[in-house]
């Protein structure tokens, strides 16, 4: 059989930005930019993982709205090099044989690595390749350590003073899409694959910063194989971070400086939103685009089609008495939660959940409603560690007052949360949501509500239980609490999630792509969100984009 080109671009292919179009309608102004910028300072955006279209599209983007302001623009794409990557998932590769055995090649790496070409090659700009970079010695090293590496040393196993083995294992574990490896027959074997990989593009990324003099470095996720191998050797060089993920807003983006947003949130001074003046018209903003979320209106990540709002009719067929007290608990992906979101008060989400059923088995005066994520089934890598089969196997006959919705259920989580008492919640950005209604939040792990004087947080099993033993609570949030919480909405949907819209969804794969009519449509001053971004990227200013000031691009839709 011969490889599989699947997915490889054709010529002008329309998912993908036609550069080469695009340059030649203006390339003396294209190519004055180059010549300027290469005086600049020398930036790397690394999509690495071609293959990840998103990242591709928008990084190309990125690339020439740099070169326009100057920067020295390097790129770099991973030419097969890797044996195992975020690119390779469970739902595209089910047999782990194809990891082990070294075939991703055959299977997912040429049109991967076309799909890169194609979005950089035409830009012109410094290109540069990991296996290329990565010296015969290093790969045969590489594999050597991988293979001799003693199982239970690699997840904190460490490569020139870089924590490579947590990235590695994370790897792992998403290409599973499982919180653990214990129930897989081949985890062992693909964890030294994604060790092997991670060794490779460290010594791959340490030699291009080096050699070319790398300053600052842009690239998405900053998780998994081998973006998160990369932020580990840039941040060990010196090199400044910016990484970026696609936001919920249509046509928006997270960039955070250092490390992924989903570290960084959790730590931002509330200093960056608390002192924002506040007023009823920004309060009626961000209440219209919270009741909006219910149906996805204007984001273009979202869990529910069709969402049953209809609750009570939901709860006369399972029997949740609406006169009792309700208290809601909403979960993240199991996977999810082990990789984006440091422990806190429980060793891991799931022990978190069956210890928390186990309480409510003493309080029969309260009732649990479990909202199961819908991204169990729904989200971009499907988890093969469900949650209710987890929740089965330690109860089998389920408390009386414990009640589970399932993560294929489409009643809306907002109908269901609007009935209770309080809620508790381990990692979801939820939080957000719930307290800008009101409603009483527990923080059991790191979500991003967290240390923002709005939630209840537990730091320990001790202070969780504590919070439990004082349920039912006496009534909503104060209202000066609630309006923090929305101040803090208001930050955190319309001013970290930065608008670019020249890039529109295409509710396909890649899920946007560049609508521009020419370059001056990304020259400084068109867009205001790229030019916080690449201000951020360039000169270190926070990624906020000042929505009470600028106003919002989707308003009123």
């Amino acid at each position: 059989m011969g490889r599989r080109r699947k997915g490889v671009p054709t010529a002008h292919d329309p998912r993908f930005p036609d550069w080469q179009q695009i340059l030649a309608a203006n390339r003396e102004q294209w190519d004055a930019a180059r010549r300027r910028a290469a005086g600049g300072p020398p930036v790397l955006v690394a999509s690495t993982v071609g293959g990840y279209g998103a990242g591709s599209v928008f990084e190309s983007m990125l690339s020439v709205a740099l070169t326009l302001r100057g920067a020295r623009v390097h790129t770099l794409l991973c030419d097969r090099a890797l044996p195992g990557c975020q690119r390779a998932e469970y739902t595209d590769v089910p047999d782990p044989r194809v990891l082990v055995d070294y075939q991703l090649p055959d299977r997912l790496c040429d049109g991967c690595f076309a799909t890169g070409r194609y979005n950089f090659a035409p830009l012109g700009l410094s290109d540069h390749r990991v296996g290329a970079l990565a010296s015969r010695a290093e790969k045969h090293e590489a594999r050597r350590i991988a293979n001799e590496t003693p199982i239970g040393e690699i997840r904190d196993f460490a490569w020139n003073g870089l924590n490579i083995g947590e990235h590695a294992y994370a790897g792992a574990l998403r290409y599973f899409a499982r919180g653990d490896l214990e129930a897989e027959a081949l985890g062992e074997p693909v964890l030294r694959r994604y060790l092997e990989a991670s060794i490779l593009m460290a010594a791959a990324s340490t030699r291009l910063i080096q050699q070319e003099g790398i300053q600052i470095a842009a690239f998405n996720h900053g998780l998994y194989v081998p973006q998160g191998v990369l932020g580990e050797v840039c941040r060990r060089l010196g090199v400044r971070v910016a990484n970026w993920n696609p936001a919920y807003r249509t046509s928006c983006f997270i960039f955070s400086h250092g490390d992924t947003y989903h570290h960084t949130l959790m730590a931002e001074p509330t200093e960056a939103w608390d002192t924002m003046a506040w007023t009823p018209a920004l309060e009626a903003q961000i209440q219209a685009y919270l009741k909006s979320r219910w149906s996805g209106s204007r984001d273009w990540i979202w869990f529910h089609d069709e969402p049953d709002e209809d609750f009570a009719a939901y709860a006369r067929e399972v029997g949740l008495d609406l006169k009792k007290p309700i208290v809601g608990l909403l979960t993240n992906v199991m996977w999810d939660a082990q990789l984006h979101y440091p422990a806190n008060a429980f060793p891991s989400m799931l022990d978190w959940v069956l210890r928390t059923i186990e309480w409510f088995k003493g309080r029969p005066d309260l009732q649990l409603l479990i909202r199961v994520h819908p991204a169990e089934i729904r989200g971009t890598a499907r988890s093969r560690q469900p949650l209710v089969p987890e929740i089965e196997k330690a109860f089998p006959d389920l408390p009386p007052n414990v009640f589970i919705i399932p993560p294929e259920s489409q009643i809306s989580t907002y109908a269901a949360v609007a009935t209770v008492n309080a809620a508790i919640i381990y990692g979801t950005k939820t939080g957000v949501e719930l307290t800008s209604s009101g409603i009483p939040t527990i923080v059991a792990g790191e979500a991003w509500i967290r240390n923002k004087g709005i939630t209840l947080d537990a730091s320990s099993p001790d202070d969780y239980f504590g919070i439990l033993d004082t349920l039912p609570l006496a009534g909503r949030m104060p209202p000066e609490q609630i309006e923090r919480a929305r101040q803090y909405a208001f930050h955190f949907f319309f001013r970290r999630m930065v608008p670019v819209p020249a890039m529109v969804p295409t509710k396909a794969v890649p899920p946007f792509r560049v609508a521009i009519d020419s370059l001056d449509d990304l020259l400084p001053g068109k867009q205001p969100g790229l030019d916080i971004i690449c201000d951020g990227i360039l000169r270190g200013s926070p990624f906020i984009y000042p929505a009470e000031t600028y106003g919002l691009h989707d308003d009123g839709r």
